[in-house]
């Protein structure tokens, strides 16, 4: 042990100025994520804010309970992992489509153009993008309910209707996101070798052979890694999107975990309630996480760790 610290001291001297560079990551992450978890602890208490964290008394598991009791918790999980599920399945595969799509493209300039109409969406605020879903989706003017008058269909209200509530949160963001999704997949692509095309080609495979057998091999271990992390905030719905869209027509369908411990933890000022729902939503994250890792690791898979 005595002699791995000197090695390490050395190792360290000579790379100093990557471990510089690396400072600043390692100081937000200690200050922004890792500190506040002091914090988690009011979970488990009784919080009175004259008191303090330390000052109030403890109630063990008393705030899960409260919450697993609760009249709403079927319908927050059912609505959350609704959501969750939909977005993964729907939304994980269409950037690696597309990446392979443009990917595909001979002209240099067209798959440009495709890429930065398809990054462009990425950069819309969230607020911008619900104005432009309440727009598009008006029951009386809104476009998509006009083309439908003009095919004969009855208007859709898109936004009040509970049942349209997924969909509409979870397609306007594949359209926002999917672009800025392929950067890394591209990435990948351009480190698949050349010259096995060039091999599947003189054999007479088709292009999408050849997208089959030689580019999604090579990418397979980015996707398994873009899919562990994904799943470890699988529970993690964009908060503001889904607050924005919901109102008391959909209300059935977009009360999620996040909306409700917004609700009853700063409007209500239930802190140790919050915390406590905030603390399992996270808890789930992490035992998702550690099964997809693991389970890659079983399948021989590019894991995390």
């Amino acid at each position: 042990m005595s002699k791995r610290r000197p090695a390490l001291r050395r190792r360290i001297w000579r790379n100093y100025e990557l471990y510089l560079f690396l400072l600043p990551t390692l100081l937000y992450f200690l200050i922004f994520h890792y500190v506040p978890m002091y914090g988690v602890q009011i979970a488990f208490k009784e919080f009175v804010a004259v008191k303090g964290i330390t000052g109030s008394p403890w109630v063990g598991f008393d705030q899960f309970e409260r919450f697993f009791r609760s009249y709403q918790f079927g319908t927050l999980l059912r609505n959350t992992l609704g959501i969750a599920l939909y977005q993964l399945l729907v939304g994980f595969p269409v950037p690696v489509i597309l990446a392979l799509m443009i990917h595909q493209l001979r002209s240099a300039r067209f798959k440009r153009l495709v890429q930065t109409v398809a990054y462009a969406p990425h950069f819309i605020s969230t607020v911008v993008m619900v104005g432009m879903l309440y727009l598009f989706l008006s029951e009386r003017n809104g476009l998509i309910n006009r083309l439908l008058r003009v095919v004969g269909l009855d208007s859709v209200f898109f936004l009040g209707d509970p049942a349209w509530f997924k969909s509409v949160y979870v397609w306007s963001g594949i359209w926002q996101n999917a672009g800025w999704g392929t950067i890394i997949y591209l990435a990948a692509l351009a480190g698949v070798s050349r010259e096995l095309h060039e091999a599947a080609i003189a054999d007479g495979a088709s292009r999408l052979r050849r997208i089959w057998h030689i580019d999604l091999p090579g990418i397979r271990p980015t996707i398994v890694i873009m899919l562990i992390l994904d799943v470890g905030h699988f529970m993690n719905i964009g908060f503001e999107k889904v607050f924005l869209m919901q109102n008391s027509l959909n209300l059935q369908s977009s009360e999620i975990i996040s909306t409700y411990v917004y609700k009853v933890g700063l409007l209500s000022t239930q802190y140790s309630y919050s915390a406590a729902i905030g603390l399992f939503n996270n808890v789930i994250n992490f035992i998702l996480l550690l099964a997809v890792n693991q389970l890659a690791r079983r399948m021989r898979q590019t894991a995390l760790w």
